[in-house]
């Protein structure tokens, strides 16, 4: 009896994690995919926006520090009666690399509607994206800091090798689940050339 309970479990589990239905439409932002190649995928998302904060190192001292800040902005803004959802998804992680240490953030998707932040701070900022075509490797296990420079590696010698033009000193880790889950949909995303994210 066990392991049939246990069967049911796994495949309910696979069930909520296959497709576009590892986020609920609510909570993430939306998309639609333009093209499908074996190593990417070519989407348009629409119009977002998100609450930033500076990301110091991939260290995870700074990393949870990043998060706290964000979760105090949310909380204080809850506090004066402007609704920011703290369990919407991704969490993105944005490394620009150029001369010196890479510049990196955290950011978490606000979703559209409500009333908005008017609460300032200095070491939070809202950020509104417009419409953009984002390039997106997929990949599964727990995030970390080795992974994603791997598939960022991947995922820059496919676009390279399809001809599709981005910038090289740019991309972002998206992950939509929390680091202590069962399972988990990472990804990296590239803005093409002519509509870099900030």
């Amino acid at each position: 009896m066990a392991q049939v309970v246990f069967a049911l479990l796994a495949l309910f589990l696979v069930s909520l994690c296959t497709g576009q239905d590892f986020c609920p439409k609510e909570k993430c932002p939306q998309y639609k995919v333009v093209e499908t190649h074996q190593d990417f995928e070519v989407r348009l998302y629409g119009a977002t926006n998100w609450i930033t904060t500076k990301l110091d190192s991939t260290g995870a001292r700074d990393y949870l520090a990043a998060n706290s800040r964000l979760k105090n902005y949310v909380k204080r803004q809850a506090e004066a009666g402007f609704e920011i959802s703290d369990d919407c998804w991704p969490v993105l992680v944005t490394v620009t690399e150029g001369e010196g240490d890479p510049k990196m953030s955290v950011s978490w998707f606000v979703p559209s509607g409500g009333k908005k932040a008017e609460i300032s701070d200095p070491l939070v900022k809202l950020e509104s994206k417009p419409e953009a075509t984002i390039y997106v490797r997929v990949f599964g296990g727990a995030p970390s800091t080795a992974t994603g420079q791997e598939n960022t590696k991947i995922l820059r010698e496919a676009l390279a090798s399809t001809g599709k033009t981005f910038d090289p000193n740019t991309h972002a880790a998206a992950t939509y689940e929390s680091y202590f889950s069962f399972t988990h949909h990472n990804e990296i995303w590239i803005s093409a050339a002519s509509q870099q994210q900030n």
